[in-house]
């Protein structure tokens, strides 16, 4: 059997692996929406006919070889496909959602675009591949989602009632309402309610709408943190109390000390004084007016 000998002169020349051109807006209306031009390369002098050309010669030889260098080099050309269509897909997604991991999971769609296209059925292949591509980036997204496609489907058709029940009605439906509307019964729409308790879910590094550099996260309360407003208030608080038992008469002084600061008992603190708890009683109390007319003067200062 003769071996084929491949002539180097029928491979196709490697396509200039350089970045597209930045054409003016008006010239970069091509296949990759508004801002990528079809192919056209920085540093490429040839034509727009001869850049297509090269490109059919890169087809034929890959439909004969199948070879994985051809194939890289068709997904060089067409990647600007996958980053316009991860675009588009990525809109509406919520802000945690990195374009970058769009364009990821598109490049495999492309690939498979690739291996799979059949160009002598006529099609146009941009058209095909960006199909390829956002079922690709669809399906990946399905796959990191923790919630059922079928408890998504529930809360858009719960959406959808809800929306249209509360026009109708000119205000908020009630359980019994929305049930009869759905056709289930209110124990099942509150069984529901309890699925869909999935579907709300938020990252903590999503931002806040409206605000760009702003993330959930950054607005939760920490409860264990201390309010340096109320500390330096309680610090305020604290000195004038003190200040104020040093203004006390020195027997008023001891009740406060050993009722508050040593947790004795009034009987407790009337054998120290030698006194009757009775006794011990008025000068606690004493104290305390004296203390609380301190404090209101050096409030009203």
């Amino acid at each position: 059997m003769t071996e084929r000998i491949h002539d180097p002169a029928d491979r196709p020349r490697p396509a200039t692996r350089l970045r597209l051109v930045d054409s003016p807006p008006e010239q970069r209306t091509g296949a990759y929406g508004p801002g990528q031009p079809d192919g056209v390369l920085d540093g490429d002098r040839r034509s727009a006919d001869d850049v297509e050309a090269g490109i059919v010669a890169l087809w034929q030889w890959f439909a004969r070889e199948r070879d994985r260098a051809t194939r890289d080099r068709l997904v060089l050309h067409y990647a600007p496909l996958v980053k316009y269509v991860a675009g588009r897909v990525g809109v509406g997604l919520p802000a945690h959602v990195d374009i970058a991991d769009l364009v990821q999971s598109g490049i495999f769609g492309l690939v498979d675009a690739i291996e799979k296209f059949e160009p002598e059925r006529g099609l146009k292949f941009e058209t095909y591949a960006m199909q390829r591509i956002r079922g690709a980036i669809l399906d990946d997204l399905r796959a990191q989602d923790w919630v059922p496609r079928s408890v998504r489907g529930k809360a858009r058709d719960l959406e959808r009632v809800l929306e249209s029940l509360g026009a109708r009605l000119q205000r908020t439906p009630t359980d019994s309402e929305l049930a009869a509307e759905l056709g289930i019964g209110v124990t099942e729409l509150r069984e529901l309610y309890g699925q869909l308790q999935l579907t709300s879910v938020m990252a903590l590094d999503e931002l806040i709408a409206g605000e760009r550099t702003t993330a959930l996260a950054d607005t939760l309360r920490d409860h264990a943190a201390i309010d340096p407003v109320a500390s330096l208030v309680d610090r305020d608080t604290r000195k004038q109390l003190a200040d104020a038992i040093a203004k006390l008469a020195e027997r008023d002084r001891v009740v406060v000390t050993l009722y508050y600061f040593e947790n004795l008992t009034l009987a407790e603190i009337g054998k120290v004084l030698g006194v009757t708890e009775s006794r011990v009683c008025q000068l606690h109390t004493r104290a305390v007016l004296r203390l609380r007319n301190t404090m209101q003067a050096q409030s009203s200062e």
